[in-house]
């Protein structure tokens, strides 16, 4: 990799989760982990915000969702369907429950890393979709309420080059608020887990 990431500060990060889904298109995620550095370049996200039924936030504050509703730059990390975790970065102010799901990253640094936590797989498909994405970093609920801005094993850093052209289309898998149009990604990257209708 020819530059180091850059931590995004806490300011930067736009407050409103929509606006945070978007902004987190083409930066980069770090895991720094005892077997070595990974990186990836977010291509695809998908927001969950405030009063939106499909929230986890939306029946408010439980220990299970509690880091939710930290302030932005958090991450909420959660274990679905009983086979893979889940990574979120917190949107709002401290005390609002709402948050972007990190759908998949392009990888960059780390790949042999990566491909030995997914058993081989093409580097394509490493950590494309959610939980892919959290095995081949070896994100679990050791790192709920990480700070994403601060050091650490996980944080959130600036882009290592400019965005392709972001799409928005209805997230994916819901059986609540199906309609809303709140996922994005980068429309001609490979590395984007779902459709690429609108």
């Amino acid at each position: 990799m020819s530059k180091s990431p850059r931590r995004l500060r806490r300011g930067e990060l736009p407050v409103d989760t929509t606006e945070l889904a978007q902004f987190l298109i083409g930066k980069t995620l770090v895991r720094d982990h005892p077997q070595g550095r990974m990186t990836g370049r977010i291509v695809e996200t998908e927001a969950y915000v405030v009063g939106d039924a499909a929230c986890h936030a939306f029946r408010g504050e439980t220990p299970r969702n509690r880091a939710l509703f930290l302030e932005r730059g958090h991450a909420y990390v959660y274990f679905i369907y009983g086979c893979w975790h889940a990574l979120n970065v917190c949107g709002e102010v401290a005390g609002v429950g709402a948050g972007v799901l990190v759908r998949a990253i392009q990888p960059i640094e780390g790949i042999e890393i990566m491909r030995s936590r997914r058993d081989g797989q093409r580097d394509v498909d490493i950590a494309r979709g959610p939980g892919r994405l959290a095995t081949a970093l070896d994100i679990d609920r050791r790192l709920n309420g990480t700070d994403l801005c601060a050091d650490g094993p996980l944080w959130l850093a600036g882009s290592l080059g400019p965005a392709g052209r972001i799409a928005r289309s209805r997230r994916i898998g819901l059986s609540r608020e199906i309609d809303r149009k709140l996922r994005f990604f980068e429309s001609d990257n490979p590395h984007v887990s779902g459709p690429r209708a609108p």
